[in-house]
């Protein structure tokens, strides 16, 4: 495929939240694409607007529900920045974000930083317009979600708003110009400014692994 951004792609950079909420969105290209190009391996490769390396998660495979270890989100550098993984038993499609490398520790419930359920309840149905919702550290007593996704993943045409319904980012299909769009492996994620990019980052990570799936218990962590 052509390239999709220039040589500097591959420069490190620590990667920071953005605090002024008047700057202008950030937009990142994700590619569908681990940069380690190992037969049978999956993950992203994912730059900011000026072709930098942005976020990696490199060498995880699809034949197996059982992620051992979890999936770990990296910096530019490889520095781990979250360890997504599967909730065991669970009645809907969930999966738990964990700060750092390996995960929950001796106390899971207090090291975890957001928990997402996919749209499908236990008969297989689906709420059309939501994909998955997003609980901040996990479910709370009155069940209301942190950020809801609407739309289809699958297709690159989505949106996260937080509970009052502000837009918080978007996932579109990437425009080489006003009449070429790339392959759904290379697509854009615009975040708008205030909210953190390697949590939305997460997000994607697990909409990447329930996203057109079948609903069935997960009996694996």
């Amino acid at each position: 495929m052509s390239r999709i951004h220039p040589a500097s792609a591959l420069k490190e950079r620590v990667h920071h939240q953005v605090e002024d909420v008047h700057a202008p969105p950030s937009v990142l290209t994700v590619w569908k694409r681990s940069s380690m190009s190992f037969q049978g391996t999956d993950g992203f490769t994912v730059f900011d607007d000026r072709g930098i390396l942005s976020f990696r998660v490199d060498n995880y495979s699809r034949k197996s529900c059982c992620v051992r270890g979890g999936l770990v989100l990296m910096d530019g550098a490889g520095r781990a920045l979250l360890t997504l993984k599967p909730q065991m038993l669970s009645l809907q499609d969930q999966w738990n974000a964990y700060r750092g490398e390996h995960g929950y520790g001796k106390n899971p419930k207090s090291s975890r930083v957001f928990t997402m359920k996919s749209g499908s309840n236990l008969f297989g149905s689906r709420n059309k317009s939501e994909a998955a919702e997003v609980f901040m550290g996990g479910p709370s007593s009155n069940n209301t979600p942190d950020f809801r996704i609407e739309g289809c993943f699958g297709r690159r045409n989505c949106k996260i708003r937080d509970r009052s319904g502000e837009l918080v980012a978007t996932v579109s299909r990437k425009r080489v110009n006003n009449s070429v769009l790339l392959e759904n492996d290379v697509f854009s994620l615009v975040v708008q400014p205030g909210f953190d990019l390697e949590l939305i980052m997460g997000f994607v990570m697990v909409l990447d692994r329930i996203s057109g799936k079948r609903f069935t218990p997960i009996l694996c962590s």
